[in-house]
């Protein structure tokens, strides 16, 4: 499993979500933070979107599947799915190993670049887990 971190570079969710948002600004990659894995437990089932779908903001959009529970995971900011990690069908597990990074969830076109000013930066995430 992945060391406890919050990169600075992303944007973060209540829900336990972040977006890394390209520098065109026209699109975003989504994933759960480590709070959210670490909390899952092992990841055994990612169940994603299909490519094309719109996702709204605050709304789930998929479900991850751990040892212990099913929990939905809910959209950061709003858009259309234009890429699904395929390799999280054989190896769910790089969302434990890499929340950041290799266990990415999905890539979407942003809808509201806007929305983002509803985010929180690393630091107002990791004080609200307190």
């Amino acid at each position: 499993m992945a060391q406890e971190s919050y990169p600075e570079d992303l944007l973060y969710h209540a829900e336990h979500d972040w977006a890394r948002i390209a520098e065109s600004g026209a699109e975003a990659v989504l994933g759960i933070t480590w709070y959210a894995q670490d909390a899952l437990g092992e990841v055994v089932f990612f169940d994603p979107p299909s490519v094309g779908t719109v996702l709204a903001k605050d709304a789930p959009y998929a479900e991850v599947e751990s040892v212990k529970a099913v929990s939905d995971v809910v959209a950061p900011l709003s858009g259309e799915v234009v890429a699904v990690n395929e390799s999280l069908a054989e190896n769910p597990a790089q969302i434990n190993d890499d929340p950041y990074g290799e266990g990415w969830l999905v890539r979407i076109r942003l809808s509201d670049p806007s929305e983002r000013e509803s985010l929180l930066d690393a630091a107002a995430y990791r004080a609200g887990l307190t």
